[in-house]
């Protein structure tokens, strides 16, 4: 039974169940849920395919993996302890150091007991007699859980192209977030990478320093800002260290959840070409997101303005790219800046200045054609390949929700409801899909990633202490919270340059898989603002939810 007054009533239920929580992924999301789910006392088991902790970090072990977000604010904000206690090497660290701060934080809070590793979640399914999830695993065990937490991320679930040929190549071909664990020997060989997009960036200047040649294989390409990467100093670390709070309150209050001083009370209209190159130009020397953030105010919602920033990008890729036909090959048109997601630079551009880096454009010169025994074929040429590495990205956001047999109350799938895209609230949860919350789910914003999973989580937690206090069995968010939300959603994206993502293929929209978008992914009516509401939420208690009792 539903009632629609967010209060108290009474069904049939029982709470036997194995856990309270059961959580699929151990990176940044299940440790971190993990870590504030055992303040409540309650039992919480989660699982990760990986054969170890760390979600992308442990999947993403290609050569150049690197953290895109500075070191001092890609971290947990909750223990100012750990804070305090832990040491970056530099500015965007490599995976390796990011996977060290993840079992820093484990073994610090005592969360290794609470996680099951090699075994994946094959279903989910809502029990609607007993109000608890009945979940199954690869191994074949079968659990009971009141409350079934996806913490999966954004981008968990590859996506490889359906190349003919593909099984046909007799050397090593893999998705770059397989890397081989034990690793690669690719020194002296010649190496094709399909794929332009953030991974390729940070993969390609790595290989070229070893490889024999690398040929990069690019469907659209990206507008990129330089990381101006540096190491960290006693100095710099002791700043950081002290001003912690003031960096996560920023974090909290920024449009993407960067600890960056903006608005910056200005807008593009306002200056001279002159001016405004000398602002790009200084923040360019800065380096990271800062060159969009604190720009302009009106970067994001208006053309022109964008423009302007696009073109000074384009003309360092001139500057930077020693060939005329490489840099135009490489020079983004026909889309605004943030579109697409912007990767950083350790060296890309100059990678194209090597004798042995090579670019193909697939989308309109040379289309693949088929993998062949020894390389690719495109409607050109043949190109013999030692390695192929598909840095073809993600299925983000839904992917790895529909990957899994998750059934809500009426029997429904989570892809059979998405089917003409998704429909959240706040990407926390979906309607008829009880006790099911989701952190940074579809609909949730596009941000600095520590500060959105960890806000979510304290919603998530929250909701969960509420429901315990009050012995509710159920909490389904309404229809009409989920609809006015994912209306919110589009209404505020079509307010933004990201409304031409279509265009660039983006995944913001799932313009990159074909067949799904564009659709509405990503919230971008500021993180700021969405903190608040999740704030509000809770000091509320929680009207947007409908909650159960069982007798």
């Amino acid at each position: 039974m539903t009632v629609q007054n967010n209060e108290q009533h009474e069904t049939n239920g029982s709470s036997a169940t194995d856990y309270d929580v059961i959580a699929i992924g151990a990176g940044f999301s299940g440790l971190g849920l993990l870590h504030y789910l055992k303040q409540q006392d309650l039992s919480v088991r989660v699982f990760d395919k990986a054969d170890d902790i760390g979600g992308t970090w442990t999947w993403n072990r290609y050569p150049g993996a690197r953290t895109d977000s500075e070191a001092y604010y890609y971290c947990f904000a909750f223990s100012e302890e750990l804070l305090q206690e832990w040491s970056w090497s530099e500015r965007y660290p490599a995976w390796e150091e990011t996977l060290e701060y993840l079992h820093f934080v484990a073994d610090r809070c005592n969360l290794k007991p609470d996680i099951q590793l090699n075994t994946a979640i094959e279903s989910a399914i809502y029990d609607t007699e007993h109000n608890y999830w009945v979940v199954k695993t690869n191994t074949g065990e079968t659990y009971r859980c009141k409350y079934f937490v996806s913490a999966m991320g954004l981008i968990s679930e590859l996506y490889i192209p359906d190349f003919e040929g593909l099984d046909n190549f007799r050397g090593p071909c893999f998705h770059s977030s397989r890397w081989p664990k034990e690793g690669l020997d690719y020194k002296g060989k010649r190496v094709g990478i399909i794929g332009a997009g953030a991974t390729a960036v940070q993969l390609l200047p790595e290989l070229a320093q070893d490889a024999e040649s690398v040929t990069l294989f690019q469907r659209t390409p990206n507008y990129i800002l330089p990381a101006g990467q540096r190491k960290m100093t006693p100095e710099w670390e002791q700043e950081i260290k002290s001003n912690y709070a003031e960096i996560i309150n920023k974090c909290r209050t920024h449009v993407f959840g960067m600890p960056f001083d903006s608005p910056v009370n200005r807008i593009a209209a306002d200056s001279t070409a002159e001016e405004q190159n000398e602002i790009y130009q200084k923040l360019w020397e800065k380096g990271g997101f800062r060159f969009c953030f604190e720009s302009y105010d009106d970067l994001l919602g208006d053309l022109d303005a964008n423009e302007t920033a696009a073109n000074f990008l384009r003309n360092k890729i001139t500057e930077l790219v020693d060939d005329s036909e490489t840099a135009e090959m490489l020079t983004p048109r026909g889309y605004p800046l943030f579109a697409k997601r912007p990767p950083l630079d350790h060296g890309y551009y100059e990678s194209f200045n090597r004798d042995n880096v090579r670019l193909v454009d697939i989308r309109t010169a040379e289309p693949i054609v088929e993998i062949t025994e020894t390389g690719v074929q495109t409607e050109k040429e043949h190109y013999e390949f030692d390695i192929i590495v598909l840095a073809t990205g993600f299925d983000a956001l839904t992917g790895a929700l529909e990957h899994i047999e998750i059934r809500g109350a009426n029997g429904e799938t989570l892809k059979e409801k998405w089917d003409s895209g998704p429909s959240t609230y706040m990407g926390l949860c979906t309607a008829g899909f009880p006790n099911l919350f989701m952190i940074t789910g579809p609909q949730a914003p596009f941000a600095n990633l520590p500060t959105t999973i960890e806000e979510n989580i304290k919603w998530i937690s929250s909701c969960i202490k509420h429901m315990e206090g009050n012995k509710y069995t159920s909490a389904d968010v309404r229809l009409e919270a989920e609809e006015h939300w994912s209306q919110h959603a589009t209404e505020v994206i079509d307010l933004t340059v990201m409304k031409y993502g279509h265009e660039a293929n983006t995944w913001f929209l799932g313009s990159n898989i074909p067949g799904k978008g564009p659709s509405t992914l990503v919230y971008f009516g500021g993180a700021d603002n969405y903190f608040g509401l999740l704030q509000e939420s809770m000091d509320k208690k929680f009207p947007e939810i409908d909650f159960t009792t069982a007798i």
